[in-house]
């Protein structure tokens, strides 16, 4: 068995891969490859276990990571949601009201992603969260969009049949904004495209699923916040017809879920995202 000292220096030379304290100081154990120290963390019972097989573990977070972006995001989106009502009258630009509730609604999240990966991680956020990317990743992110539109077409096909009531909500009414600004719609879809996959990833299959996997088993980390993702997207203004789109998005979050928990990275499902977007927002333009 292997132990040493918390501090800042790394295992003896050439220790094998296992759990050692955590030379950057905090109270859980780091896990080393063998060459070099990872951003996996774990509880300090972990410390001078048996070295771990060649295959690199799950990434996992502290709990209080998944904690605090659950109730954060909740929060924030809910003060979006009310600082947009309270707006609304002011006839602003559309755009206007899209970076309002990009900036409240996300903004507090991202500040605690950077602020948890300091104080429980390595302090490199995207190291961290698993925002990585791979060329290969260009192979694997259409496949993940095909599977999971599959998936949710299969769900939103039988909610019909069952008449759940169902609306997307990337819906576009005609005479909206979007169809006549051609201003508007680069913002959605710089916000859509871009902006939102790397976030959602990062804070949903990045914070949560890896502060839950700390704690249960996979499977229920998987539906736990994929079941988050879909419920982050409740529109009140859509009224009953959430209920639909709260379990077509679930449907979404847990395939991401599983493709970013198989490949251990989030530029596959990031892609993925990217995809879905542009694709629903093309068919909601045109339609």
């Amino acid at each position: 068995m292997i132990s040493q000292p918390v501090g800042t220096f790394g295992p003896p030379s050439r220790a094998p891969a296992g759990w050692y304290p955590d030379p950057h100081g905090s109270a859980y154990a780091r896990y080393y490859d063998g060459y070099r120290w990872t951003p996996y963390v774990a509880f300090p019972d972990h410390v001078g276990a048996e070295p771990q097989p060649a295959e690199r573990p799950h990434p996992e977070l502290p709990i209080p990571i998944a904690i605090g972006a659950i109730v954060i995001l909740a929060a924030s989106l809910i003060a979006s949601q009310e600082l947009l009502d309270a707006l609304i009258d002011r006839d602003w630009n559309i755009v206007v009201y899209m970076a309002i509730a990009v900036a409240v609604g996300y903004g507090p999240s991202i500040a605690w992603m950077w602020y948890a990966s300091r104080q429980w991680g390595t302090g490199r956020v995207f190291s961290d969260l698993g925002v990585r990317f791979r060329w290969v990743d260009l192979g694997w992110g259409p496949l993940i969009w095909v599977s999971t539109v599959a998936a949710m077409g299969i769900v939103i096909g039988l909610m019909r049949f069952l008449d759940v009531p169902y609306r997307g909500n990337l819906d576009v009414d005609n005479g909206s904004p979007f169809e006549r600004d051609n201003t508007s719609i680069a913002a959605l879809l710089v916000a859509a495209v871009i902006f939102a996959p790397i976030v959602e990833e990062a804070l949903f299959r990045g914070a949560m699923l890896r502060g839950l996997l700390s704690k249960m088993a996979a499977v229920w980390a998987i539906v736990l916040q994929a079941v988050l993702f879909g419920a982050a997207h409740f529109d009140p203004d859509f009224g009953r017809e959430s209920i639909g789109l709260i379990i077509a998005l679930s449907v979404a979050g847990a395939g991401f879920g599983l493709a970013s928990y198989l490949l251990r990275r989030l530029g596959p499902v990031i892609i993925a995202h990217a995809v879905m977007n542009a694709v629903a927002i093309t068919v909601a333009l045109n339609s």
